[in-house]
């Protein structure tokens, strides 16, 4: 016979359940604006710790200081590339008519060529369609990753404030051993480090090696595609190529081959090669986060997250592993032979 303690436990646990099932409903949108705020409170609590502790800073006045910033080096950058990219949205769908004209262009050539049949005019039309869909989207983008700038940094602040608390509530509140919640953290922390600084550096780094190559190359509006080439840079498998190939295919379809044999080199042997080395290296050297757990975690962060999910997808998958390990380690599992 069930006990009337354990019926009430039972009870109460469904409703908390519940509970936290609506709210999570209601404020899932509010999820990347949770992330972005603890990734900025991996990466400034050792500065407020250092403000409030060894210099006697107000917590509120450092909390401000780091936001601030935060907001200059690590966010404005940010703000100022989707501001670029969306005044230039126009100019950004009539940059991908004409790749898709001259696609059509070169493709034709080697068609008639050679007798066969590569793109069709349905085809041609999908792409077009969709095209002009997609990139206006843009715009109406920048006013949801304002509304998500601004209460990050809401979440942010309090954050800041009660950081040693939350590290106490976390230590108290975890069913696990004092040293499993500890590794927990500190394994967390680095993977935040891992992506949060990582991922921004070599979208940087290759779009400013982009950069290089389309000023010397003399391409139309260089700083359009070395924004281009930043956000593809973040993509899995494809990569910044989706920002130097249609340059490249441009280049060709202008009659500039010379240009166009050197775009698509340099492309694939220099800014390619940053991808495929300098990324994993860096993320490895930094969090020791496998190639692997990087490309599918970005794959996966992006349908869950949207753009944050850039940082926080391979973070999921390795805290996947590591709640395996710490749960092998809590509990022990005997192996069956």
């Amino acid at each position: 016979m069930i006990s009337n303690n354990v019926i009430r436990q039972l009870l109460i646990l469904l409703f908390i359940i519940l509970l936290a099932f609506v709210l999570f409903k209601q404020l899932q949108a509010f999820i990347p604006s949770f992330l972005g705020s603890y990734t900025l409170f991996v990466l400034l609590k050792k500065w407020m710790y250092i403000l409030t502790g060894k210099y006697k800073w107000k917590k509120n006045l450092a909390a401000t200081v780091l936001m601030a910033a935060s907001f200059v080096v690590i966010l404005l950058p940010i703000v100022m590339l989707i501001n670029l990219m969306t005044s230039r949205i126009d100019s950004a769908i009539q940059h991908a008519s004409d790749v898709i004209q001259s696609l059509e262009k070169f493709v034709h050539t080697y068609e008639l060529r050679y007798n066969i049949n590569i793109l069709s005019d349905s085809n041609i039309q999908q792409l077009s369609s969709w095209t002009a869909q997609t990139l206006p989207k843009v715009v109406g983008a920048t006013f949801n990753s304002i509304v998500t700038v601004a209460f990050t940094y809401f979440i942010l602040y309090f954050m800041l404030i009660n950081g040693r608390k939350m590290d106490m509530w976390l230590i108290d509140w975890m069913p696990l051993r004092n040293e499993n919640v500890i590794l927990l953290r500190q394994e967390t922390n680095s993977l935040v480090y891992s992506n949060a600084i990582a991922i921004p550096m070599i979208a940087l780094f290759q779009g400013a090696l982009g950069l290089i190559a389309y000023v010397i190359l003399g391409v139309p509006e260089p700083l359009f595609w070395f924004v281009v080439t930043c956000i593809a840079s973040m993509m899995p498998v494809v990569g910044a190529s989706l920002g130097y190939v249609p340059v490249g295919i441009l280049l060709f379809a202008n009659g500039m081959n010379v240009k166009a044999i050197i775009m698509l080199a340099y492309g694939f042997g220099v800014i390619s090669t940053v991808d495929s080395v300098f990324r994993f290296w860096l993320q490895r050297k930094i969090g020791d986060v496998h190639p692997l757990i990087t490309a599918f975690g970005v794959i996966i962060g992006l349908n869950l997250f949207g753009f944050i999910g850039l940082i926080f997808g391979p973070i999921l998958i390795s805290l996947f592993i590591l709640i395996v390990k710490i749960y092998v380690k809590e509990f022990g599992v005997t192996k069956i032979t």
